[in-house]
């Protein structure tokens, strides 16, 4: 009897986890939302040095670990330049992480939920720090185990560039440009109409139309003739054009590609001191990182070159360094002076004699 007033137990609601449906709404809404806060990953600017990022890493030397091939390299590059980290499950391969949760202890990480996308649905799995590779570069002191991604260090230059090729895109979708405005007598809707339709495809011709001079009263009416009157806004006066190159120069500051080089005016040796520059202050480090980190997991002695393969170095100057040690060597050899001596003397100006 009492049964009938039993409370019914309480239904229990499921949900998705890790890279099911609801994470993926929550990835589109995020993604939404952090492109309207000024991130600019879907301007042709980003995207240029993104690729530099991702070309430049993919063809580097690795020495030491297999594992780290070419697509791998892409894609950490890739995953570094958009969201400042890359985070890599090894198994018998290096599996990339969508997304991941960290355990921290210290400032240092001590166990991730992984999080790996499939074509199917996502799988999620939960390994110690040891067991997966954590890429990150522009780490705050706040966050150590977090890295952060270049435009989000720059997020109002990015906001700028996104707002000024926004407008842009607007008004060569929604402005009158090329339209004029032309005044004509009074006359009904139907012969306006027809007038302008006249006038459509009519290019190199020539078109008599009646002029707007009237005449009351013996005299000309105060209007002018046929002089149209040119609606196309002037985007000049705003610095359009100033303001998207100052934001794309600085964004491609950001992310260590010199803005010259794409210049119209770009010349061969500019263009390889470019190149030298995003090798050397950007590539490189972030190599070293990689390369560090890998050591660290698995201790074996890893190094990662992208200097050789992108041919960044000056080879003039690498010839002329050359010739002076050998030459230096050859008179240590004539003035009979001790191995122990010449290496001191190469330490002095850095070299590994």
């Amino acid at each position: 009897m009492f049964g009938l007033f039993k409370r019914a137990e309480p239904k229990q609601e499921t949900r998705a986890t890790a890279s099911g449906f609801t994470a993926e709404l929550m990835a589109a809404r995020e993604a939404w939302i952090s492109g309207s806060r000024g991130i600019a990953e879907l301007t042709a600017t980003t995207q240029s040095c993104v690729s530099l990022w991702e070309h430049g890493l993919s063809i580097a030397d690795v020495t030491g670990f297999d594992l780290l091939d070419r697509r791998t390299l892409a894609l950490a590059a890739r995953s570094l330049a958009l969201r400042g980290e890359a985070v890599f499950l090894m198994r018998d391969r290096l599996v990339p992480a969508a997304d991941w949760d960290v355990a921290t202890r210290l400032g240092e990480p001590r166990a991730y939920r992984l999080s790996m996308a499939d074509a199917g649905g996502g799988t999620s799995e939960t390994a110690l720090a040891g067991e997966a590779l954590h890429f990150r570069i522009g780490s705050d002191v706040a966050a150590p185990w977090a890295g952060q991604a270049p435009l989000k260090r720059a997020a109002l230059t990015a906001g700028l560039l996104q707002a000024v090729e926004t407008a842009l895109s607007e008004v060569y979708e929604t402005a009158p440009l090329g339209s004029q405005i032309i005044p004509f007598p009074e006359a009904p809707d139907t012969d306006l109409e027809a007038l302008g339709r006249g006038f459509r495809g009519r290019r190199g011709r020539v078109l008599l139309r009646e002029s707007v001079h009237v005449q009351a009263a013996g005299g000309a009416a105060p209007s002018q003739d046929w002089r149209p009157a040119d609606v196309t806004p002037d985007l000049s006066r705003a610095m359009t054009a100033e303001s998207l190159d100052r934001a794309r120069g600085s964004i491609m500051a950001v992310f260590g590609v010199l803005p010259a080089m794409f210049d119209k005016a770009a010349q061969g040796p500019l263009v390889r001191e470019a190149q030298r520059h995003l090798a050397s202050w950007m590539l490189q480090p972030i190599a070293a990182g990689i390369a560090e980190e890998v050591a660290q997991k698995t201790g074996q002695a890893v190094e990662i070159d992208c200097m050789r393969p992108l041919q960044a170095f000056d080879a003039g100057g690498r010839a002329r360094a050359m010739s002076g040690i050998i030459k230096a060597l050859a008179d240590a050899k004539d003035a009979d002076l001790d191995p122990a001596q010449i290496e001191a003397a190469g330490r002095l100006v850095g070299w590994d004699i």
